[in-house]
């Protein structure tokens, strides 16, 4: 790597895509963060736009409406929405990443051809059904089951949980698309089989259980339980071989990671400029109130976290094929790592505001409530400290690479 190189902005590429979402964030994402939070709502006709610029297709070829980037891309557009908004930025996670990517690198040519259009545009908004009211992070335990009729098609019955997306409105109004995964089987070994099925709206037994309210952090996206009830999915809508789905699930989680992990960078780049700014500007005891020790403390400590987190987030990402699984020790990684970081100093930025960073007005309080979730959704900080022993146990090599 020459000196110079910046990790983060591999290619002049990668550079004017921050630029552009920059701009967007400030221009049209900052001026409706706090209001989209407070009343928990979340902004379709502004998230459409993310269409217009072709951030919904980052990772997806030109000839279905993508723009046909990296995972460094997904890092870079995930950080900079969450500067300023991780609620709405999540939202675009669970489309581009846990929806269309997936569909992208798992779809064949008919459904990609059929469904790609829609979602990249964002006259469809789409999720994913994986977590179950009893099952989260034990996602093999699913009891969402599809079972094969004579005509070809399979009858989907289930319910899924915590859908991001899954609900598009502030009534009942399902996701435009779910991808769907539900258990076929079980292999010669006993070993669960799992299906990926495409669900759209209008399919009669498909509905929203619940949506999900009264959230501690990222309220500027819609959380809903959806409801498979004797569902009837067209052969046409299973994505790849019924029973290889897992492999499917594992690729996209490595994905998802980066992408939340990128997330606490945004969020911690905005605390720490938050902090820094506001110990020039108070006053205590007659200066400034960087002077202070303490005060010192949480700069320099979250200044150190977040330039460690920020160098592997994005090494992590170079480091990552969208079409090939196999990075899972640095995916888990790299979001263990970096979600409690941003979560610790969203914390001190609110220390070092006082009564100001308690208050809605001032940023931090919101973004340290967002940031909770990355330390849940897309795996829980156990299941990564579980992979990573596991898989360190099997395979030392990577520690002295």
């Amino acid at each position: 790597m020459e000196p110079g190189f910046d990790l983060a902005n591999p290619t002049e590429e990668h550079r004017m895509l921050r630029d552009m979402v920059r701009n967007f964030v400030q221009e049209e994402v900052e001026p409706q963060a706090h209001e989209h939070d407070r009343h928990e709502k979340f902004n379709a006709d502004l998230f459409r736009k993310l269409g217009d610029l072709g951030l919904l297709g980052i990772t997806i070829g030109e000839e279905y409406g993508g723009v046909g980037m990296d995972a460094t891309a997904v890092a870079i557009v995930n950080e900079e929405l969450s500067y300023s908004d991780p609620g709405f930025c999540l939202a675009y996670l669970a489309h581009a990443q846990l929806m269309v990517n997936n569909l992208a690198y798992n779809g064949d040519e008919d459904q990609k051809g059929r469904i790609l259009p829609l979602v990249c545009s964002g006259e469809w908004i789409g999720c994913m059904g994986m977590s179950e009211p009893g099952h989260g992070t034990d996602v093999l335990g699913m009891t969402t089951s599809a079972s094969p009729l004579e005509d070809g098609t399979w009858l989907l019955n289930g319910r899924k949980m915590w859908i991001t997306n899954g609900v598009i409105d502030d009534g009942s109004t399902p996701a435009d698309v779910c991808m769907v995964y539900a258990k076929t089987g079980q292999d010669d070994d006993g070993r669960q089989q799992i299906t990926t099925f495409i669900v759209e709206r209008g399919m009669e037994g498909y509905s929203v259980g619940q949506k999900i309210l009264d959230k501690l952090g990222m309220r500027a996206s819609n959380t809903a339980e959806l409801v498979f009830d004797d569902v009837k999915i067209p052969s046409e809508n299973v994505v790849g071989k019924p029973g290889e789905s897992t492999i499917h699930m594992m690729r996209n989680l490595e994905i998802e990671r980066i992408a939340l992990a990128a997330m606490a960078v945004g969020i911690s780049r905005r605390c720490l400029s938050i902090m820094n700014q506001y110990a020039s500007e108070r006053e205590a005891f007659g200066k400034q109130i960087r002077e202070f020790g303490q005060i010192q403390r949480h700069i320099a400590e979250s200044w150190a976290e977040y330039r460690a987190m920020r160098a592997y987030v994005y090494d992590t990402a170079l480091n990552t094929r969208l079409s090939e699984s196999g990075n899972r020790l640095d995916s888990d990684g790299v979001k263990l790592y970096s979600t409690t970081a941003a979560k610790n100093i969203a914390d001190r930025a609110i220390q070092v505001l006082g009564g100001y960073g308690y208050v809605g007005e001032y940023v931090v309080e919101r973004l340290w409530r967002d940031s909770k979730l990355l330390e849940i959704g897309g795996g829980t900080l156990e299941s990564h400290q579980k992979n990573i022993a596991r898989d360190l146990g099997r395979d030392s090599t990577p520690i002295n690479n």
